[in-house]
């Protein structure tokens, strides 16, 4: 990598912040008639403007050439010609085979291929009635248990694509081992028409495997029938001598492969709810959005690339304006659960602390995603966004036609969304409250005094990712748009998106606890706060 490069880049976009903190976006608009139209990709079926952003053309070029001091374009078909990047394990990142945007990997494709379809058939099987219950009733229930990956993504999905779900079968998420969780899906399902899929890599999650067995234990108290177990799960797993111990039969095991992680496995078998729920058909069109995403991610240059142009904006709020949040706000009520999706996303991949050599990081490498479906957050927390004192940089994403077209719910709809983005970049000045109020017949002095409650300061920058309507198409280009952010932002901070150290630790520590759990002695073996949470939970579980 070219250092000297990249050091003289930093201090440049150093200067380039400098220059553009006392700029307003708006007076950006004026010296660039040619703006709007600039600052706009499309691709995939989907339209990025991200104009209305603190950034003009001379620090996007000074971006742009960081990316390339870091050997943006090397790592990016590294990434496509299926090496293993992951570097701490020692692992390929091939979730783009899945949807077959790498070349050779004749082997693990023909494996991917084969395991395609068999999800049809398993499909097919389930919709057409010939995979039963052991009654022979068709199921018309679906109970999907995993965690993570395993339940954010397919949950997420199965939401999004609601209007072309199968009407007669109701797919469900189990996912907190809160039995409240499984005990809510189980008091309003029916034994005789319940399938249940288990979406665990290594079958030994704890949590999954909780649920998964108080479901097993539910089934058969409700059938009198040990062997219902066969014919009413389903496992995604690689543990197939776990798989078999538990009851399930091997034409209902899905594999899984140590080269997808779990926040990237959705184009997997651990696709299995959402196939169900759409048909296979209307799946494989998720996969040609996410690879024809993936076309454009390999193949635009730099400076109209979607997914490196979001990253490079997102890297240069949180290292040069210090904005360590960012919000996702879908305005379609379909993609509630898309924030909490990218938030996994995002925040396992890069949350990280060391660099790919091994050293100590300082500076934040992944912004905290938090946000919500429009409206709702405008009754919720965009008061912080325009007034509060925190420059959170937003990604709003909005389909221009809705599923439901009743009266005028998607005109009010947009013109909030586009309302929201413009109110962030304007603001509203001392003056401009002052001359509403005097509007209002307030008098000049209750004016006065009001007006500074009344202003925003504005800047806040967004950018708006439109698509003609939310379908499986433009859904798998949309998560595979910020599969690349993400990767791209990882490259910037030089760390190893597909790996999550840190989730193992909590894991550990909850294995080394739970002896201490059942046991009659005071806990003595941790901290003392540890300790006396936990004496005090032993005093009330054998109460």
């Amino acid at each position: 990598m070219n250092i000297p490069e990249r050091n003289s880049l930093r201090e440049r976009l150093i200067e380039e912040q400098k220059r553009l903190s006392g700029t307003a976006m708006t007076t950006l608009f004026e010296l660039d008639p040619d703006r709007a139209c600039a600052m706009q990709i499309q691709a995939a079926g989907l339209d990025l403007d991200f104009s209305k952003n603190r950034i003009d053309r001379s620090a996007m070029a000074a971006l742009v050439g960081l990316a390339r001091a870091h050997q943006l374009e090397a790592h990016r078909d590294a990434l496509f010609r299926g090496e293993p990047i992951n570097t701490t394990e020692q692992r390929q990142v091939l979730h783009p085979l899945l949807r077959g945007a790498i070349p050779g990997q004749e082997s693990l494709r023909a494996q991917v291929e084969t395991t395609l379809t068999r999800i049809e058939q398993f499909v097919h099987g389930v919709h057409s009635g010939l995979i039963s219950g052991i009654t022979d009733k068709p199921f018309r229930t679906v109970i999907n248990i995993g965690i993570g990956g395993s339940h954010l993504g397919p949950a997420m999905t199965c939401r999004a694509l609601k209007p072309y779900a199968q009407r007669d079968l109701d797919v469900q998420f189990v996912s907190n081992v809160d039995a409240s969780d499984i005990s809510q899906k189980l008091r309003n399902a029916d034994p005789e028409t319940t399938l249940f899929i288990v979406a665990s890599k290594t079958f030994t999650t704890q949590e999954t495997l909780a649920n998964a067995h108080t479901a097993r234990n539910w089934l058969i108290e409700q059938t009198g029938r040990p062997d219902a177990v066969e014919r009413h799960f389903a496992a995604i797993s690689t543990a197939t001598d776990r798989i078999a111990q538990f009851g399930i039969r091997p034409t209902h095991i899905f594999p899984m492969w140590d080269w997808v992680g779990g926040r990237y496995s959705i184009w997997s078998s651990i696709g299995l709810p959402l196939a169900l729920a759409i048909g296979y058909e209307l799946f494989t069109d998720f996969h040609r959005g996410a690879a024809e995403m993936d076309r454009h991610f390999q193949k635009a240059p730099l400076e109209q690339n979607m997914p490196v142009i979001l990253a490079l904006l997102s890297y240069w709020y949180l290292r040069f304006w210090g904005a360590e949040t960012q919000a996702l706000l879908p305005y379609d009520h379909y993609l509630g659960d898309f924030p909490a999706y990218v938030q996994q996303l995002d925040m396992e991949s890069n949350g990280k602390s060391t660099s790919l050599q091994g050293e100590r990081l300082h500076q934040a490498t992944s912004p905290i995603i938090w946000g919500t479906e429009g409206t709702n957050g405008q009754h919720s927390f965009h008061q912080l966004l325009h007034q509060g004192n925190l420059m959170v940089p937003v990604d709003f994403i909005l389909p221009l036609r809705s599923h439901n077209p009743i009266g005028a719910h998607q005109d009010l709809l947009v013109a909030n969304c586009l309302g929201q983005s413009r109110a962030l970049m304007v603001g509203k000045s001392l003056e401009e409250a002052i001359t509403e109020l005097g509007e209002a017949r307030m008098d000049d002095t209750a004016a006065k005094s009001l007006a500074p409650h009344k202003t925003m300061p504005g800047n806040r920058p967004s950018n708006t990712i439109l698509m003609d309507k939310l379908t499986p198409s433009t859904l798998g280009a949309l998560i595979a748009l910020y599969e690349h952010k993400v990767f791209v932002q990882s490259v910037l901070h030089k760390i190893n998106a597909f790996d999550q150290w840190g989730v193992e630790l909590g894991k550990q520590i909850c294995t080394a606890l739970l002896p201490y759990i059942s046991n009659e002695q005071p806990c003595s073996a941790f901290d003392e706060s540890t300790n006396r949470l936990l004496n005090q939970y032993r005093s009330v579980r054998n109460s």
